[in-house]
């Protein structure tokens, strides 16, 4: 008999998401160990360049009041999806890349000149404002939603562990240890949050998104 794998996302899937994983026999466990919720924000000294991280910061923006006086400027995102979000909104994304880092590098290398605003969250990683600060780059920065951790204890034995972001992991290691399941996730930042915890077994999706990350559980048990 065939052995059962157990994996763990550690945030519930879109329904078509989940039926890849399903399709491929393996038994899935979803749990939202990150919650976001928009803030209280205003919308006051807004640059001519907008920077977003994640799709969380610009559907805050779309439930603002105000948030057709920023499509005439330009925009600045990091992911596919977060760049969809915005174009599918009205906004004129100029560049975007996979990663912040590789974001804040493009900034300072061309775009220097340029004011920026950065719509955050609370718990973002320092390298776009510390990137620009570090090239004498003029930005503010406007906080639009809150993380909030949400843990729990996972008792089921597991073979892997979906994480598909850095607060993710910091919520996961709360209340549950990793030995040695194999740990997949959505990107380098992420990985580097598992790295910090001494996780050894981790498996990097070749783009950053939800569907890449599935795609390498699938290849993974199926090879295996």
């Amino acid at each position: 008999m065939t052995k059962q794998i157990n994996i763990l996302s550690t945030k519930k899937l879109l329904p078509h998401q989940k039926q890849i994983v399903l399709d491929a026999t393996i038994h899935l466990i979803e749990e939202d160990f990150i919650e976001t919720k928009i803030k209280n924000f205003e919308l006051t000294q807004v640059h001519d360049n907008l920077i977003f991280t994640s799709q969380n910061a610009v559907l805050s923006i779309l439930e603002h009041p105000k948030c057709d006086e920023l499509r005439s400027k330009y925009v600045f995102s990091v992911g596919m999806k977060t760049k969809d979000l915005l174009t599918e909104n009205g906004f004129n994304v100029i560049a975007y890349t996979g990663y912040a880092s590789d974001l804040a590098e493009i900034i300072s290398l061309i775009y220097s000149k340029e004011r920026f605003t950065f719509f955050s969250g609370n718990l973002r990683r320092d390298v776009v404002p510390d990137t620009l600060k570090e090239n004498g780059i003029t930005f503010n920065e406007i906080e639009v939603y809150e993380t909030n951790i949400t843990s729990k204890k996972i008792t089921t034995k597991l073979d892997g562990i979906l994480f598909f972001s850095p607060s993710g992991v910091e919520s996961y290691v709360q209340l549950n240890s990793i030995k040695d399941e194999t740990c997949f996730c959505i990107g380098e930042t992420t990985a580097e949050a598992l790295e910090n915890k001494k996780v050894k077994n981790i498996i990097i999706a070749d783009k950053p998104s939800v569907e890449d990350v599935i795609t390498e559980v699938v290849e993974y048990y199926i090879n295996s």
